[in-house]
């Protein structure tokens, strides 16, 4: 982050309600433990009645630190997505091991396809190769085309469409000898 972004994302804190007391100092210290800390998966600041600071972990969605009286929505228990597979896959396939992992690079709603009714842009069986772009991921209504950082063939859609993905969680799986 530029100085000049630092600071005009200090004054844009500046002008939240409950978040006046904010400075370009806090906004520093912030953007270098989100730099430093792979394991932050983001800050949230709050004004009004849920004035605070909540920083979550990439790993779930529970926050580190909550403001007092904060309690974070219940949300009914749900079972974990089966992989998306195709239903002609062989039963043999490489071992989880050997195959490569294309991860999400941030938390968002995952998108398999340009647009909906469109086909998606890999499946099973599809060879990708570095560069190649695999899904779309919507974070804060903005649209990130995600690339293949690996070569081979697609194993593995771990997510469905539509679905949302935290930072780091596995969206594929590739089989580079494949």
């Amino acid at each position: 982050m530029t100085p000049e972004e630092t600071k005009d994302l200090a004054a844009l804190l500046a002008k939240i309600p409950g978040v006046k007391g904010i400075d370009i100092k806090d906004v520093r210290r912030l953007t270098e433990l989100l730099r430093e800390s792979p394991e932050i998966g983001s800050i949230e600041l709050r004004g009004f009645f849920g004035t605070g600071v909540v920083i979550t972990r990439t790993g779930g969605s529970f926050p580190v630190g909550m403001p007092t009286g904060y309690a974070p929505p219940m949300a009914p228990a749900a079972a974990p997505a089966a992989p998306v597979a195709a239903a002609d896959e062989p039963a043999a396939r490489p071992a989880p091991s050997l195959l490569k992992e294309i991860k999400s690079p941030m938390v968002g709603t995952f998108y398999a396809s340009p647009e909906p009714g469109a086909g998606p842009y890999v499946k099973v069986g599809s060879r990708v190769s570095g560069g190649t772009t695999v899904c779309i991921i919507e974070a804060m209504k903005i649209m990130n085309e995600i690339e293949a950082e690996v070569t081979g063939t697609v194993k593995e859609v771990c997510v469905e469409d539509a679905q949302p993905v935290e930072f780091g969680q596995v969206l594929y799986r590739v089989d580079p000898n494949g």
